[in-house]
């Protein structure tokens, strides 16, 4: 994703696709057999308190450590999120490694607004080459300017689209508290519009 930040979200929801579609899977099999008494609904509820409460936490702690950590919460929280919707996914009897979920991942992270331009640029950014220099990003950026970019663009698929509320987590005295209010309300938005779509398609 650094080396190639324009389309991070897409790199981001192939791979997690590829390593969090088969923990999934697992989870939802494990389930199954441990509690096999819950439904579809009770079994995205348990992914949905799982992951919420981590993005809580990985927002108290890009809280505490300033705008270091602020940057670098929003591709936990990215990462975070696309193991929420694909829990939920499993939940409702989807295949969360199928490639489709990709898809779904930027539709409902709404990096893209429909599912035929998300595959679209999936395939771009499966067909694109890794830049080569991978500290400067094209055309020689400094690291400190790619970063940023990359840090925008995971901040929109988490759903933290304001400035401000990134950088609400380096506010002297209330960057934990602000942190964990900004994970916690994109993550259960996200976590409606997932359980809508697997629960309704």
């Amino acid at each position: 994703m650094k080396a190639d930040p324009q389309y991070a979200p897409e790199h981001l929801a192939l791979e997690a696709t590829r390593r969090i579609g088969p923990e999934a899977a697992a989870w939802h099999t494990r389930m199954r057999a441990e509690r096999p008494e819950l439904g579809p609904d009770e079994l995205a509820t348990l992914a949905i308190k799982r992951f919420t409460t981590l993005a809580r936490v990985s927002g108290a702690v890009s809280g505490a450590a300033g705008l270091p950590g602020a940057l670098l919460d929003v591709g936990v929280l990215a990462w975070t999120q696309a193991r929420l919707v694909l829990h939920v996914a499993a939940a409702y009897g989807e295949d969360p490694a199928a490639p489709e979920r990709a898809t779904d991942l930027l539709v409902l992270q709404r990096v893209h607004k429909l599912a035929e331009t998300a595959r679209t640029a999936l395939g771009v950014a499966a067909g694109r080459e890794r830049a080569s220099r991978i500290f400067t990003g094209d055309g020689g950026r400094p690291l400190a300017g790619v970063l940023m970019r990359l840090s925008v663009k995971l901040a929109q698929m988490a759903g933290v689209r304001a400035a401000k509320r990134i950088f609400a987590k380096v506010v002297p005295g209330a960057g934990i508290i602000l942190g964990t209010w900004a994970n916690s309300a994109a993550t259960r938005d996200l976590a409606r519009r997932a359980r809508e779509h697997y629960r309704n398609g």
